[in-house]
């Protein structure tokens, strides 16, 4: 059976690197292209020696002509802003493309400069009421038939999987959620920064961006997706749109994230009927385990896999929900979800490839 030609833009980057290491192994997959800008013509093994004997692959430059003729789907793995510039090429080539950057999740160009700091050019905004949000559990029938996924972020992922099935069934007020999350330093990225540095991590725990952390925006329009599914637009006008108080942490792990939501209960509601609505939502998605109270999941549970461990306990004194949501933000967070994403794609089974 012939496989499916895939490249990956932006090779070397934490993500990119999770990405080769699938893909690598995928059973459907060939591997075309591998494009670093840092490290064009060296061998893949030379950056990661994990490599050696298992991948005979050299770094490429970015040629998107050549990329195009000879990929069937193409992973831009690149910083935000940048993806912008590359992925509307890919497409005017019929080629698939899953952009893990932030430039094609939010459907709103304005809210997009506001986070981003950069405006889409009109050939790019144009992409954007196209672009599927890839988040497989929410959005499976659209990824399917979709020329162009984004795959989300992170952070969002743990957040948005984490409630959505109680703003799904109104089983919680839309306003006050506080979301606080915990992330390992891979999250960062790769590049170098005085406050990744290893002195400055080890043996710390610190908060930051804690008003204005550019997931918020991502959050918040998934977020109200799920909980006005359905209303009329003159219902939707009488509300304002959610808002989500988010605060992010790093811990001085290199992999994980776990995010604590609290909301607030509509009425009493009882184990029993909060863990059946999950049970339902998530009883078609391969990577979504749900713990049983009291039970609660931890980070090394799903560190090293794609799946998305969630649980939760209800405070009836406060009248509170909290939720605890568990990925390994470079997969489940990012290169494990857009293989998943692929996978829908293409017709592949969607655990395909994937642990």
């Amino acid at each position: 059976m012939q496989k499916l030609k895939v490249s990956i833009i932006g090779a070397t980057g934490y993500t990119g690197k999770e990405l080769v290491k699938i893909l690598m192994n995928h059973p459907k997959v060939e591997l075309v292209y591998l494009t670093s800008f840092t490290y064009t013509g060296k061998n893949i093994d030379e950056v990661f020696p994990e490599f050696l004997n298992k991948l005979d692959k050299k770094l490429t430059n970015l040629d998107l002509e050549l990329i195009s003729q000879n990929s069937d789907l193409v992973f831009t793995a690149l910083p935000h802003t940048v993806s912008m510039e590359v992925v509307p090429e890919l497409l005017k080539k019929k080629v698939k493309v899953i952009d893990l950057s932030a430039d094609y999740r939010l459907k709103n160009s304005t809210v997009y400069k506001e986070w981003y700091k950069k405006e889409h050019n009109q050939v790019s905004k144009v992409l954007l009421p196209e672009a599927v949000y890839g988040l497989p559990e929410i959005y499976l029938e659209k990824i399917k038939g979709a020329l162009l996924v984004a795959n989300p972020g992170c952070y969002p992922t743990s957040i948005i999987l984490g409630i959505a099935p109680l703003l799904k069934h109104h089983f919680v007020e839309p306003e006050g959620i506080i979301i606080d999350s915990k992330s390992g330093a891979s999250g960062a990225g790769r590049k170098l920064s005085l406050g990744l540095h290893f002195s400055e991590c080890n043996e710390n725990f610190k908060a930051y961006k804690i008003v204005k952390h550019n997931h918020i925006p991502e959050v918040e329009q998934e977020l109200s997706s799920i909980y006005f599914e359905g209303e009329n637009d003159k219902q939707k006008q009488q509300v304002t749109e959610m808002k989500v108080c988010f605060t992010p942490h790093l811990i001085p792990i290199n992999r994980g994230i776990l995010s604590t939501c609290y909301l607030s209960l509509k009425g009493s509601k009882k184990e029993e009927e909060v863990l059946e609505i999950y049970q339902k939502f998530y009883q078609r998605a391969p990577f979504v385990r749900i713990f049983e109270p009291p039970n609660l999941p931890e980070m090394k549970f799903s560190v090293g896999t794609n799946y998305c461990d969630i649980g939760f306990s209800i405070d009836e004194r406060m009248g509170k929900i909290k939720i605890i949501s568990v990925i390994d933000n470079l997969l489940k967070g990012a290169a494990g979800q857009a293989v998943q994403n692929m996978n829908i794609m293409s017709g592949f089974p969607e655990t395909c490839g994937l642990v």
